[in-house]
């Protein structure tokens, strides 16, 4: 099968062209000119020069495809007062652009790589954001403001231009990644959580938790969603739902440090939020201000409907996915050896 990749230099997008090659499919890796590609060396791949802002790039590359994978994302450290706008360039408008001319190029099969941010934030439960004994699940919608939170609002204004374009008679299957681990985070390795434990630049341990999940349970997500992925549908790809003191402290043991010792209230660290917004550009501080707006707050998923309707298997242990972006930081020498 004629594949499209868009994204194909980044974390999840490199792995899925690897993916595709070893399956027996002819990929063609999308990228910008200055992308970087390290994660995409030694592979068998057409390389074709686009950008998704670009619409006269899209129709061209995708002439002859039969499928088609959306895994492009705005990751990179955009300044904090064009990154919305950035971001529903690329991220909505984008995919409005890619759509319109798969439609016009007959693509069968699209999935879309969409987030679990896309789905909001916890309701509202005794007082707080969530709990560790709530899940989110497909059905739940966006609930944020969107000053809040630029990437979720982003990505779920992309799933409604999929809505769209399914109305229209594309063909299009949403995947729901979660918090990603595993080698080849190429993006993300400055501010990952596992460089910032590995560095001991995690002064607590914040409460809220997270559901994080393996590089190589998402691509499988991926595979399974084209091949039996419903058209419209969203599907969760979820590992294991963990607390942040929980993850933090994996992490330490895998990198050999000291994991904190004090666990801040989330009502504290959110306190904290405002300030941060507005110096943080000054301070060397681990995380964001949005981050730290949704302290406390537990990010868990039910990820049901993925493992019946996809068919797919356990997913690996959080240990080894944890041990793998650790060992390949190592590799690249974003961490000493």
């Amino acid at each position: 099968m004629n594949v499209l990749v868009t994204g194909s230099t980044g974390f999840i997008g490199a792995q899925l062209c690897r993916a595709l090659v070893e399956r027996g499919h002819s990929v063609r890796a999308f990228h910008r000119a200055n992308s970087p590609q390290k994660l995409l060396e030694g592979l068998p791949v057409e390389h074709v020069i686009g950008d998704l802002t670009q619409p006269q790039t899209l129709k061209p590359a995708l002439q002859g495809v039969e499928a088609l994978f959306h895994a492009a994302a705005l990751l990179g450290n955009v300044n904090a007062r064009d990154r919305a706008a950035r971001m529903y360039a690329v991220t909505v408008e984008g995919t409005r652009s890619l759509y319109e001319a798969a439609l016009e190029s007959g693509v069968r099969r699209v999935v879309h790589t969409s987030s679990v941010a896309a789905l909001g934030v916890p309701d509202l439960i005794a007082g707080t954001r969530g709990s560790p004994s709530s899940c989110m699940d497909e059905r739940h919608t966006w609930n944020y403001h969107p000053q809040g939170w630029p990437y979720g609002y982003s990505k779920y204004l992309a799933e409604l231009e999929v809505q769209k374009a399914v109305a229209r008679g594309l063909d299009v299957v949403i995947v729901n990644p979660g918090v990603v681990f595993g080698a080849g985070d190429i993006y993300r390795q400055n501010n990952s959580i596992v460089m910032q434990v590995a560095r001991e630049r995690v002064p607590f341990l914040p409460e809220g938790g997270l559901n994080a999940v393996h590089i190589e349970d998402v691509v499988e997500g991926h595979l399974a969603a084209l091949e039996r992925g419903r058209k419209g549908e969203r599907y969760i790809m979820g590992g294991e739902n963990l607390t942040h003191v929980d993850l933090i402290r994996r992490i330490a043991q895998v990198a050999g440090v000291a994991a904190p010792r004090v666990i801040l209230p989330g009502r504290v660290a959110r306190a904290a939020a405002v300030p941060l917004r507005w110096f943080g550009s000054f301070l060397d501080f681990p995380v964001g201000s949005e981050e730290v707006a949704m302290a406390g707050w537990y990010f868990y998923y039910d990820t049901r409907k993925a493992q019946n309707q996809l068919g797919l298997s356990a997913p690996r242990p959080v240990e080894d996915a944890l041990a793998e972006t650790f060992a390949w930081f190592k590799q690249v020498g974003a961490l000493p050896g």
